[in-house]
């Protein structure tokens, strides 16, 4: 778990997030226990307040990180804070209305007008506890200042990297650069400190082998400066796997890539459940969108379509169809294009929201995908991008996903470039995938879904 929270959750944020758990448990409680005009009455509560509280608070901070709240370009920018937190407490209403119930809660008219008044009075305190640590803490002391050690172009891609994945970094290179200042060396934890850099950055060969650089580098790393080749910084703190150089020997060597036959059958456990238990609870709405397609346009309700699975076998995907009938007219496989004129109007409104999707859960169900893991390719294209992008037929190493790392990560692909700049992340999740994973995959989807980030 501190492994995980340590690659994909900054410490400033996690630090924040307890802040509004503590703010949100502490109105809470108080409305429960203390009487005044915003309290709840008496009889409305059931036994155990502070278990209640500490639920009810757990739930608003869930549905805050499910948004999206947590993320550095969020967390402190007024922007777009304002919209998170207004949301996140629309998202919260009904999961305390729910939760409440199920913990013994009088659903009354007075609960329903308590949950929304503890909602309103929470999105106030954080908004005015933000406005504080906004003025006490510089957004310059939340980003991370990492010196490079290497040639000026993998500075400059570094650089690039850094600000694709909306990581805090800010890459300084050691030689003369026009966005940054340099760094001085030789390299010293101590003056490093000074100048405020929390790690360093071996990117080309000859820093490496340069002694004077390595003792330097050396004491750095044993003075508590955390110390990155490239594809080392990229995996560890951008999550994805650097495609340039690779080879296979340092995948061969490398840690990860686990293929237990105990955590498959976990996982396959967990894969049928959910996707059963989805199926049920979606299926009115799967009626609806089957309805609603058929009085819309001409053709299928159901959109089958060749896909690649596991170990490179085909098999049959089912989506809801969202296009015309004749939208490849002419059998020649097309990508996705933003606006494209071949969407229905239904078509329109359920590709944003992923509803097009639901029917995958049958695939799910049958085995042929998982609920988290690489989006599954056409065979047209997996030959076209396998011929250019080196490592592509790796993906394949594990079950395809309704969604999955590079979903979360990256935005719709529709371009060579685009599916090399997915598999980097395809292949980050090959290699460190877990069912702890699994579930931050799962939650960060629910916020991608709600925000319509990526769709097309």
């Amino acid at each position: 778990m501190t492994r995980l929270l340590g690659r994909h959750l900054a410490p400033e944020m996690a630090m924040l997030g307890m802040c509004d758990l503590a703010l949100a448990f502490l109105l809470v409680a108080l409305t429960l226990t203390i009487p005044g005009p915003f309290a709840l009455p008496a009889g409305n509560v059931p036994g155990g307040d502070i278990s209640l509280a500490a639920l009810l608070a757990g739930s608003i901070i869930l549905s805050a990180a499910l948004i999206g709240i947590y993320r550095p370009e969020v967390s402190l920018r007024g922007r777009r804070l304002l919209p998170g937190l207004a949301l996140a407490a629309v998202a919260a209403y009904p999961l305390l209305l729910l939760v409440g119930a199920v913990s013994g809660l009088v659903l009354s008219r007075p609960t329903v007008l308590w949950v929304g008044q503890l909602l309103t009075a929470w999105f106030v305190c954080v908004l005015a506890n933000r406005a504080v640590v906004s003025r006490m803490i510089p957004d310059r002391w939340l980003v991370r200042r990492v010196l490079v050690v290497g040639a000026a172009a993998r500075v400059a891609r570094l650089r690039e990297l850094a600000q694709a994945a909306r990581r805090p970094f800010e890459i300084v290179p050691t030689s003369h650069d026009e966005v940054s200042p340099p760094v001085c060396t030789p390299l010293c934890a101590d003056t490093l400190r000074t100048q405020r850099i929390w790690g360093v950055i071996v990117a080309s060969d000859e820093a490496r082998a340069a002694p004077a650089s390595a003792s330097g580098l050396l004491d750095c790393k044993l003075r508590g400066v955390p110390v990155f080749d490239e594809a080392g910084f990229c995996e560890q703190q951008l999550g994805r796997i650097d495609l340039d150089g690779l080879c296979p020997e340092r995948l061969l060597f490398a840690d990860g890539f686990p293929n237990s036959t105990l955590a498959n059958a976990t996982k396959r456990l967990l894969d049928t459940f959910a996707s059963f238990t989805l199926l049920v609870l979606t299926l009115p709405l799967m009626l609806l969108t089957a309805l609603a397609i058929k009085l819309d346009s001409r053709g299928p309700v159901l959109y089958r379509q060749q896909r690649v699975g596991l170990h490179g076998r085909p098999f049959t995907l089912f989506k809801f169809r969202s296009m015309t009938e004749d939208a490849e007219a002419g059998g020649r496989p097309r990508w996705a294009l933003q606006r494209d004129p071949r969407i229905t109007r239904v078509g329109r409104l359920i590709r944003p929201l992923r509803i097009d999707e639901l029917p995958q859960l049958f695939n799910v169900l049958r085995g042929e995908m998982s609920m988290i893991g690489p989006r599954p390719e056409r065979p047209h294209f997996v030959e076209q991008l396998a011929r250019v992008i080196p490592f592509y037929h790796e993906r394949s190493y594990v079950k395809p996903g309704i969604t999955g790392w590079a979903q979360i990560n990256y935005p719709y692909g529709a371009s060579v470039e685009d599916a090399r700049e997915k598999l980097s992340y395809d292949l980050y999740y090959v290699k460190n995938r877990s069912l702890l994973l699994d579930l931050f995959i799962l939650l960060a989807t629910v916020r991608v879904i709600l925000s319509r980030e990526g769709a097309r």
